[in-house]
């Protein structure tokens, strides 16, 4: 029966000794699982350059009214009959500024005139 109540209270002062009872006052610095500011990595780079300008092949997951809509969203009015090639690129005649021209998507969605 004694050697039970010496464990217990062997392992009470162990706890009491180990244990803090300082009070924190300040912010904890906590492990890296808080979420940054602003994402470290972008899903789709937004810069504009001149890579751009060309086509890019891929499949492309716009459908038809949706290819049209990027079109007409970079001012182009009259977007004739919209037609997919095997690299997954849409075109389609379309006027702009009173010039008609062949305009193209890719599969990123950029808007490209011919």
């Amino acid at each position: 029966m004694i050697k039970p109540i010496l464990g217990l209270a062997a392992t009470a002062a162990l706890l009491a000794a180990c244990g803090n009872n300082e009070e924190s006052t300040g912010p904890v610095e906590g492990p890296a699982v808080s979420s940054p500011e602003a994402p470290g990595n972008p899903a789709i780079d937004t810069t504009e350059t001149a890579q751009q300008e060309t086509l890019t092949p891929g499949a492309n997951s716009f459908t038809e009214d949706q290819a049209r809509a990027a079109i007409e969203g970079q001012g182009y009015t009259a977007v004739g009959t919209l037609t997919q090639n095997e690299a997954g690129i849409w075109s389609a005649p379309a006027t702009r500024e009173g010039a008609q021209t062949t305009v193209s998507v890719d599969y990123r969605g950029v808007v490209t005139a011919q």
